[in-house]
Formats: structure tokens, sequence, C-alpha cells
């Protein structure tokens, strides 16, 4: 009886054990759709290093990408390359792919799948700011490229290694068939569920080791962007970097025209500022950028020469060819181009702005001032004491040394003031349609 008591208790202390151990068991999923950037190699960074603290049993990254920054790239490799728990790449969803940097991550995993009609490959390198490098070094940059991802493949066989080797000389791709075929990958899943049933028991590499994964019936815990990382990644869109620098731009100049405040200046510095992070990491045409910068420059001569609006019609169509021409190479950009309505709207927003603000300082230019002894030009008086030439005049309440500019001027006369010379009125007899604001004499 004891014997069969003490066996019934070691089976219910394995299979609670069994069953702690299938409760404990969490696999992270982590999400980068979209172009690579080195907010993308942070989050992955971040996600993997809490994946590894909490003893996760795999990190699963959802991938589809068209390419991106090769320096974040590489850091990312880097970071496959030492994690601490084994890192599956999934190239999902169906249409997707892992053009390019993606290529380059995926073969750096510890395991690989793709979803149906999904492509891989197209990883021939483009160089960071648009910068325009000799062949000499863009052969150079190639080799290392090679080379580096060689030393990953290798892992997959020597088949995948010259795959590797074609898709960064040649920009091969393959589909998720082709890729299973050579290796590339490890399986073809048609869902998260699918790929964590068909990883589940197999061995992958881990650093300088192996290790065997039990993915079946994990826990799928999801790592989003960080806030500030969601908003670096949205920053590599054209059209957002667009606007922020010609809204920067505006910001700027709003407070120099109206100095005291902050909020301006402050916003518009740091619009320039996420424009600059942007534009460090997207293809563009420094050309556009210079003309981007002739065109405010038209705005603001045209604000000191009011009336010369051509200007602001020449800046408008500067504007948009500059802006056209910004983000305009390399044609295959993974980060897209700028949208050409946007740029139009955005050109024509700008100009009416500074047309705006020209017109104001022609209406105001037309005023009469109304205040100051200027005012009183115009105002009608009463003569107290006679002007011949000189003598004094009632006017706005006030009593005035006056000159008449036309011949003598009796006592008890109207006059009308027609200049202002330091304190000295002068003024004629009043003119026969009554122009003039009549002032009626007082003690």
């Amino acid at each position: 009886m004891m014997r069969v008591l003490a066996l019934a208790l070691c089976l219910l202390a394995a299979l609670t054990s069994n069953a702690g151990a299938q409760a404990e068991r969490e696999v992270y999923v982590l999400t980068v759709d979209g172009a690579i950037s080195s907010a993308t190699a942070d989050y992955i960074s971040r996600g993997i290093a809490l994946a590894g603290r909490e003893g996760a049993q795999a990190v699963v990254i959802l991938l589809d990408t068209p390419g991106g920054d090769v320096t974040a790239t590489l850091k990312i490799m880097e970071t496959l390359e030492n994690a601490e728990v084994p890192v599956i790449v999934y190239v999902w969803p169906r249409g997707g792919m892992a053009a390019s940097a993606g290529t380059l991550i995926t073969l750096a995993a510890s395991g690989a799948a793709m979803a149906p009609r999904t492509t891989i490959g197209a990883a021939h390198p483009v160089v960071p700011g648009g910068a325009e490098v000799d062949a000499e070094t863009m052969e150079k940059m190639v080799n290392v490229l090679v080379e580096h991802a060689g030393v990953f493949a290798a892992r997959r066989g020597e088949a995948v290694v010259e795959w590797a080797e074609r898709a960064i000389r040649e920009s091969e791709t393959a589909d998720e068939q082709e890729a299973l075929d050579l290796g590339l990958i490890d399986v073809i899943a048609e869902d998260l569920n699918d790929l964590l049933t068909q990883f589940d028991g197999r061995t992958v590499p881990l650093g300088t080791g192996e290790v065997t994964l039990h993915t079946a019936s994990a826990t799928v815990r999801e790592v989003p962007m960080s806030p500030i990382e969601q908003i670096l990644s949205v920053l590599i869109n054209p059209n957002i970097a667009f606007l922020l620098l010609i809204l920067g731009i505006q910001l700027i100049y709003l407070e120099l025209s109206a100095p005291g405040g902050w909020v301006a200046g402050f916003l518009g510095v740091l619009c320039l500022a996420l424009a600059a992070y942007a534009m460090r990491i997207l293809p563009l045409n420094w050309l556009g950028l210079v003309l981007i910068g002739v065109s405010f420059v038209l705005f603001f001569l045209d604000l000191k020469t009011p009336g010369v609006q051509a200007l602001t019609f020449v800046g408008v169509g500067t504007l948009i060819v500059g802006a056209l021409v910004l983000f305009n190479v390399p044609a295959h950009s993974p980060y897209g181009r700028v949208s050409v309505p946007l740029v139009v709207a955005t050109a024509l927003v700008t100009g009416a702005f500074f047309a705006f603000i020209v017109a104001k300082g022609l209406r105001a230019q037309r005023l009469q001032p109304v205040t100051g002894p200027e005012t009183i030009i115009g105002h009608l008086g009463s003569v107290r004491t006679p002007l011949d030439p000189e003598g004094t005049v009632w006017v706005a309440g006030e009593l005035w040394t006056a000159v008449a500019d036309d011949g003598p001027i009796a006592a008890g006369e109207q006059v009308e003031v027609v200049s202002l010379e330091g304190l000295r009125l002068h003024v004629r007899r009043k003119s026969r349609d009554g122009r003039g604001t009549a002032v009626t004499p007082q003690s």
C-alpha cells in the first residue's frame, strides 16, 4: 500500500511540474512593419532583452519591410547573434516581404519562417542620405555585406551562402517555397499558431550552442513599440519629414517677426530637429533642400518689397520643384516618395500665408496715423491772434503757434492745418469743400 501511495504521489508531482512548465512557457512577439531604422533596432533590442529577463521560450519577430538603414540593420543582426533567447523571424502577413535589410535580419535569426505569398531578397545596399558614391566605394560596401551575410548564412548551408551573395550583388529574390527548398527558412507557416506548432521540438542555434524549442501551446505575449519608438518610426516617412521642415521654418519666422513669446520658436525648433532626424536617414537629394531654401528667401524678399507679388508666385513654384527633387532618389527607396498632391497643396498654402502677410503690410502702409502729432493734419481750427504770417490758432482743444501759408488771416477766421513743423502748424484758410474736422473754439 505504501509503495502504491508513493508511486501515486510521484506521478502527481510529475504531472503538476509538467503542467506548471506548460503554463510558464511564453513566446514574445515583436511586430516590424515598415522601413528599418534606428528606432526599429532599439525596439528589437528592448524586446529581446525583456524576453531574456523573463525567461521566455523564444521571440518571434513578425517582419514585413521593404528595407531600410544599413547601420540599423547591422545593429539588429548583432543583437540577434548575442541574444540570450532564440529569435525566430517570420515574414508575415500574406503578401508581405523581407526585402533588402529584411533579408539580412532573417539570415541572422535562430529560426526563420515565411507565410504563403511572401518574398525575400533584393538586398543590394542603398547609401544613407542619398549621398553619391563612386563605383569603387560601392563595391567595397557590397563586398563587406556579402562577407558579413555569409557568416550567418553558413549555418544554413553553402546553397544559402551563394543565394545571399546573389541577393546582395544582383538583387535576387525568392518566394516562400524557393526559400524553403534552399534551406533559407525552416518552415512555411499559415499563421503564428502554425509557426509555434511547427517549431516545437526543433533544435536551433543560440550563440555558440543549440537549444530545443518548446513552443506548442505557449502563451503569446505581444511587445508593442513604445510611444517614442512609434514617433521615430513615423518620422522616416518623406511626407512627414517635408511637412515638419516647412512648418518649422514658418514657426521660426513667426517667432522672429513677433519676438517676446516662446511657443512658436520652441515648436519651430522642435519641428526642424525632427525633420533633421528624418533627413539623416531618408535618401534625399541636397539640391531639393537648396531649392526649398531659395523659395523661402523669395517669400521673405516679397515681405521686404510689398507689391512685387511675382516673388511669391516664383517662390511657390520653386518650393514645389524643391520638394519633388528632395526625396526623388533613389527610385527604389524603401521609404517611399513624397506625395505630389501634398507638395502642391503645401506650397500653395505657404504662398497664401506669405501673400496674406504682404497684404496686411500694404494695408498698414495706407492707413492714416491714429495717434501722435501727425493726426492733427487736416483738422480745422480758429485763428486767435492774426496770422501775418505768424500768430496763434485754436486746434483740437489746444492753442498752437501757426504760420499762414496763403497770406494774412484775421482773428476769428476758420483755418485748416496742412502740415506740422516741430510744434508750429502751417495752416490755410478753410477750403470750400469743408475738408477737415471742425473744432469749436474754447476759452
